[in-house]
């Protein structure tokens, strides 16, 4: 029997949250709920965009109402995991919805995981459908999501999910998610699911967190907690109905889904257009054709905007009001051309999916766009900043955040030991080892922990190591990010081989890639050294390792 997703998360304490729902943070009301009386007020708005799909509010929720029922006639029911792995296409947000309204929980996957990630997600979901294109990028995510699905060691064959294909080709046994997400067959379903609505403290959706192995953890939000934060978010960024949102990030992160992002931007009664890809040959002409006014993208996306626009002055940006700029640091010297050269404020992100989100506001002076990474989107945000013996630094001075507040989880889901380490006292610890500024403002100095943040992905460098000593010819292994102009940051391998023989970085890339490993986690370059230098205490000297790399690959 699958466990209550309400019985694997630790609530807020008792007064924290009465003081929440006293301040109107907690407003008490479902995502599901919210959004569908965002339809009800402006029905005949459009509000999603995909190349020739225009859909209004009505569509919208109809469609996912619609499909919501058709969930419901296959066995699934409220508090169920629908794991979502699709690129950016307008059937994500309808089935996404879908799942609030029913009150089935949706778990956003990347289109790059592959057997390693999508199998181990599976399991520790208990995932009742698995959504996926039929092929994108060449790749068959059909026939990869029936072969798990098969199989679901850790289900059993009677539990094994729903495979639910967008695309023409559909195989037998699997279902079309263009049948599912049809309109609604009959008009008593949305009052039928208003009146069903799930508590609004419960579970809405479990977030992908970077992870020590290849699955990543798994964040338990709230309906309270999470439309809290997206109702500051917008306030923040000025979103309302004349919204026009890019999505161009891919939906599978929860920056694009709710920083504000899509969700944000439908709650606001604004309208959100897919885009397939975010280069600026994409993103600049739908910008222009349909009037975009604020878009989020990581700083290898500003590279190629910025290059492209030196080429393309021609291109119609004057409608882009805001452009969000999160996931990895921004040099100051990008920053700064932002403005000039496309036109629109620049906001600083800088957030992360168990909660805290921290940005710019769009009136701060231009020193605090181009240098900080902003402040805590609510006045209940807590932050408290530690050495690595947990022992409050002084004030200026660089050290770990730890972070509580409204809209921050307690504890990850179904991961008792990490959760040992990552929380206590109902602190988060992130991480990232930053500095508080007498303004309110932060300032991100890197990562505490073994990460390296390749264009926004966080790859464990525990993952890339253990993959590697799996080559027979590698007994020892160190993964460091290195320093790089177009990713901020992509994994340099070193290995020291069992004997004289010599370790190929083409072979290391098979290991991983055999094991089903997303393509973005393989290494870019392998050095191959006799020994790894140690610290005093005998452990792996990284920061050894990262100058000896930033030398040997230095531009």
């Amino acid at each position: 029997m699958t466990i209550p997703t309400s019985h694997e998360i630790v609530p807020w304490p008792a007064d924290a949250a009465a003081r929440y729902v006293a301040k109107g943070h907690w407003a008490g009301r479902t995502l599901g709920a919210q959004l569908a009386e965002v339809a009800r007020r402006t029905p005949d708005a459009v509000c999603l965009i995909d190349g020739e799909v225009r859909l209004t509010f009505r569509e919208l929720l109809s469609r996912a109402d619609g499909a919501a029922e058709r969930l419901r006639a296959i066995g699934v029911r409220p508090d169920d995991r629908i794991l979502i792995q699709l690129p950016n296409r307008w059937e994500f947000v309808v089935v996404t919805v879908a799942c609030f309204r029913l009150g089935a929980i949706p778990v956003w996957a990347l289109t790059e995981h592959r057997e390693h990630e999508i199998s181990g997600l599976l399991a520790h979901t208990e995932a009742k459908g698995l959504v996926v294109p039929d092929f994108h990028r060449d790749f068959d995510h059909q026939a990869l999501a029936a072969s798990i699905a098969a199989s679901a060691p850790a289900l059993g064959p009677a539990a094994a999910p729903h495979v639910i294909v967008a695309g023409d080709e559909v195989w037998p046994g699997n279902l079309s998610l263009r049948d599912l997400i049809a309109e609604a067959d009959d008009d008593g379903v949305t009052e039928r699911l208003d009146a069903e609505q799930p508590a609004a403290d419960a579970v809405v959706t479990l977030l992908l967190s970077g992870g020590t192995t290849g699955v990543p953890k798994l964040i338990p939000r709230t309906h309270n907690d999470l439309c809290y934060l997206m109702k500051q978010a917008a306030d923040i960024c000025r979103f309302g109905p004349d919204t026009v949102y890019l999505a161009v990030l891919p939906v599978g992160h929860g920056f694009v889904n709710t920083g504000p992002g899509i969700l944000g931007a439908l709650l606001s009664g604004g309208r959100v257009v897919i885009g397939r890809s975010p280069s600026p040959e994409t993103a600049f002409g739908l910008i222009e054709r349909e009037r975009v006014t604020a878009t989020s993208v990581v700083p290898t996306i500003v590279h190629r905007w910025l290059e492209h626009r030196a080429a393309h002055p021609e291109a119609d940006l004057s409608s882009l009001r805001l452009l969000q700029v999160g996931a990895a640091r921004l040099a100051p010297e990008v920053a700064q051309r932002i403005e000039p050269e496309l036109g629109c404020t620049l906001q600083q992100v800088f957030g992360m999916g168990e909660g805290l989100l921290c940005l710019t506001r769009l009136d701060d002076p231009a020193e605090v766009v181009l240098h900080t990474q902003g402040r805590p989107v609510s006045p209940d945000d807590e932050l408290l900043i530690v050495d690595s013996d947990g022992v409050p630094v002084a004030d200026g001075e660089p050290g770990i955040l730890l972070t509580r507040g409204p809209y921050t989880i307690r504890n990850y889901y179904r991961l008792p030991e990490v959760n040992l380490r990552s929380f206590r006292d109902g602190w988060y610890n992130t991480g990232d080892v930053v500095r508080l500024r007498p303004d309110g403002n932060l300032v991100v100095e890197g990562r505490e922990k073994d990460f390296i943040n390749r264009g926004g992905e966080k790859i464990s460098a525990e993952e890339v190591e253990s993959f590697a000593r799996e080559h027979p010819a590698v007994r020892e292994a160190a993964a460091v990010a290195l320093p790089d102009p177009e990713y901020g940051e992509v994994v340099c391998l070193y290995a020291v081989p069992v004997s004289v023989e010599s370790v190929q970085l083409a072979e290391i890339h098979a290991v991983m890639l055999d094991a089903g490993v997303a393509k973005f986690k393989l290494p870019q370059h392998l050095v191959v050294v006799d020994a790894l230098p140690l610290t005093g205490v005998g452990k792996v000297d990284k920061k050894a390792l990262r100058a000896d790399a930033a030398r040997r690959f230095a531009p």
